[in-house]
């Protein structure tokens, strides 16, 4: 009788079995399904075949292009999204609405606007890129220009993650710290580093999700040069133009293995964080 008790106190939502069916069936449709497609594909070329293309040199250059410079990008965007979250969260500005709708623009710009606008920005004859141009710096159609791309739209999952948490934490634990003899960065060190530091780790994980896979707003602004600034979403698209549907189901199921292993990585590290610090 005390079982059954407790089996209805913990299904007090009702519809639980059903809701929790419907979950699984639309994530296979959505997701597992199409990924699962795509790899019984990439088998049926036979090993030899993967590995001729995998090992492709065009194929790796093209691979640690994308994953590294959405890695600094994703980093770059760290600190300064942080900064950003600070500053809506703890200062009242004229403008700040205004600034706050700017934060979400990467959102809503269709990415080959993006594109466009920061070729026409970092160009040899822009605005920016003339000034570079002259200091000796060349941004538009090179890795510099992928970075800068992905800066741009990987920013905002980086603000919109930190800034609930922020508006969350009670000052008065601030001012206690204070008043204890905390001076400002043992403050920030001890008291909100720790509270913020999950919705960093993912907000990271987020824009470099996002920027792995990026390729409208990349593709104007890199030049697509081969082994310099070709990332690997563009070339799946070279390969399909070719017809090589082999070539393109390999680099994008060695796309897919490489991001779902790092992602795996950072969310343990998100998991252990919150452990560590206790917040979730």
């Amino acid at each position: 009788m005390s079982a059954a008790r407790t089996s209805r106190r913990r299904n007090v939502i009702p519809g639980f079995g059903i809701a929790l069916g419907f979950t699984l069936v639309y994530l296979s449709l959505i997701i597992l399904i199409p990924l699962a497609g795509l790899l019984v594909t990439s088998a049926g070329l036979g090993w030899e075949e993967l590995y001729r293309i995998a090992s492709d040199e065009r194929t790796i250059n093209a691979l640690w292009l994308s994953v590294w410079t959405a890695l600094v990008a994703a980093l770059i965007n760290v600190p300064f999204g942080v900064l950003v979250a600070w500053v809506m969260v703890r200062y009242r500005f004229p403008g700040r609405r205004f600034l706050d709708a700017a934060v979400d623009l990467p959102f809503a710009l269709p990415t080959a606007v993006a594109g466009i606008a920061l070729t026409a920005l970092y160009s040899p004859n822009g605005w920016v890129g003339s000034f570079l141009d002259q200091i000796g710096i060349k941004a538009a159609y090179t890795p510099l220009g992928i970075v800068i791309a992905l800066t741009f739209i990987g920013l905002p999952f980086v603000v919109r993650t930190v800034q609930p948490l922020m508006e969350d934490i009670d000052k008065e634990v601030e001012e206690a710290a204070a008043t204890l003899g905390a001076g400002r960065f043992a403050t920030i060190r001890r008291v909100i580093l720790p509270a913020i530091l999950p919705a960093i780790i993912t907000g990271f994980a987020l824009a470099f999700a996002r920027a792995i896979g990026e390729y409208g707003s990349v593709v104007f602004i890199a030049g697509n040069i081969p082994y310099v600034s070709e990332i690997a979403p563009l070339l799946i698209i070279i390969r399909l133009e070719e017809y090589s549907y082999a070539g393109a189901t390999t680099v994008a199921t060695l796309m897919l293995m490489i991001s779902f292993t790092l992602l795996i990585f950072i969310n343990s590290v998100q998991a252990w964080t919150r452990r560590r610090y206790g917040n979730g």
